[in-house]
């Protein structure tokens, strides 16, 4: 714990509510510590995966996310001890790696990290708790009754709590549930390429690409309809590169499609010859393709109100914005304020208010991020290579992220919300969120 003073808050409720996380990732372990934070009984945290891998690449976590992971009595020290140190980001012309402009790396994403690292330092957060981790539970069925839903385990076990927080993923199994509907994935006609390795020696000793070993940096070169961004962690030990590219092929949306590295290096055969030589000593990589879903209309089921949608399993972020685990903590904190604010009988109104509270802040913070990546695309499709850009028209905007206090948002427009949900209720017409 940051310190022996911390003590979570006391339930406002006897006997506390329950809950059951489905999801042990980073925003279902963001739950159940904000959860357990606020007083709630956290009952298990549920996975269908045996163990967890050092998966994936590098992720941001800003200030908005820190602020609350402080205030739950997280030691956010040892997240910012394994992300990247370097104080700048440098956004680069894709041909000749031109800086067009230099902004700190705040601006950006915060600390920029290893995922599998981020997600090691959280679940160990939520072990620190005494909060139960089951791996290897798969839930299979969901019953979305009062006065408590029921999900059933591969395995025929059957769980219940006060209330299900659904936090697993863009795939959820609650998500049509909630639904009422499959809402398949679309192609957005992008999709990445990712690499994270250790670099050999002898790219160490290739003085093309050295420097960016040196120690810890942020590159980010963009071109017409492409960027690429360069991340290195513990001082040029592990590198991490990211090909964001027009993509309309049909390959199912997955973290794990293997990548075609020759068409990677068609891809950046005119990138900076400094960078482009990186791409040359990488052996392997990941072709994640970006799919689109339309912004749901709830997060909620609509029988018992006790089934709530988190993280991308509502809000998905595409990886220009840096902020699908910052607004996935965000969410956890909003969604256990609410369940302090009303009495035990009520979740279905903490519930239909912290979707309406969380909705245009997400919306926002997603669009940023489609925001920026459109304007990476085409500041330089019509620039003749002589001529000066505007570097307003090229930077990250994420600082204004940073300063809300999610907690403390709930908190202020709560009462009002409360008198929105209250009144949908009574008529059984919940107006859609979008």
């Amino acid at each position: 714990m940051e310190s022996q003073q911390y003590q979570p808050l006391k339930s406002p409720h006897n006997p506390p509510l329950t809950a059951i996380v489905v999801g042990a990732g980073l925003g279902g372990c963001a739950a159940a510590i904000a959860l357990h934070h606020h007083g709630h009984k956290v009952l298990c945290v549920l996975d269908k995966v045996r163990e967890f891998g050092r998966l994936g690449d590098s992720l941001g976590l800003g200030e908005n996310a820190f602020k609350l992971l402080r205030r739950w009595g997280c030691k956010v020290e040892e997240v910012m001890a394994i992300g990247n140190q370097s104080p700048d980001m440098v956004i680069r012309r894709w041909r000749d790696g031109k800086i067009l402009v230099t902004q700190e790396l705040m601006d950006m994403a915060g600390y920029i990290g290893h995922r599998g690292d981020y997600h090691d330092t959280f679940l160990g957060w939520v072990r620190q708790r005494d909060i139960p981790i089951r791996m290897g539970s798969e839930v299979v069925a969901y019953e979305d009754i009062d006065p408590q839903p029921i999900i059933t385990l591969k395995s025929g076990k059957r769980l219940s709590a006060d209330i299900i927080v659904a936090c697993d993923g863009i795939k959820s199994l609650a998500r049509p549930l909630v639904l009422k509907h499959r809402d398949d994935p679309v192609s957005s006609g992008y999709a990445c390429f990712r690499a994270f390795f250790k670099p050999p020696p002898e790219m160490r000793l290739n003085p093309l690409c050295s420097h960016y070993l040196e120690k810890d940096s942020v590159n980010i070169w963009i071109g017409p309809d492409l960027h690429f961004i360069q991340n290195t962690l513990r001082n040029g030990e592990e590198f991490n590169w990211i090909l964001t590219h027009k993509d309309d092929g049909d390959v199912p949306e997955s973290w794990f499609q293997p990548g075609d590295m020759d068409e990677v290096r068609r891809l950046t055969s005119d990138l900076d010859p400094t960078i482009r030589e990186v791409v040359q000593y990488t052996q392997n990589c990941l072709d994640w393709k970006i799919c689109y879903r339309d912004p749901l209309p709830t997060w909620v089921s609509p029988g018992s109100h006790r089934i709530a949608l988190l993280g991308d399993s509502c809000h998905a972020h595409l990886p220009t914005s840096a902020q699908g685990a910052s607004q996935a903590c965000e969410s956890a904190g909003v969604l256990a304020t609410c369940l302090d604010l009303v009495e035990r009988d009520e979740v279905r109104i903490a519930t239909r208010a912290y979707e309406k509270l969380r909705f245009g802040r997400t919306r926002e913070s997603q669009t940023n991020g489609e925001d920026l990546r459109d304007r990476w695309h085409s500041a330089l499709k019509s620039v003749e290579e002589d001529i000066e850009i505007d570097p307003e028209s090229v930077k990250i905007k994420n600082r204004w992220l940073y300063a809300f206090d999610a907690e403390e948002d709930a908190r202020t427009r709560f009462k009002k919300i409360r008198q929105v949900v209250e009144k949908e209720l009574a008529t059984g017409k919940i107006t859609p969120l979008c």
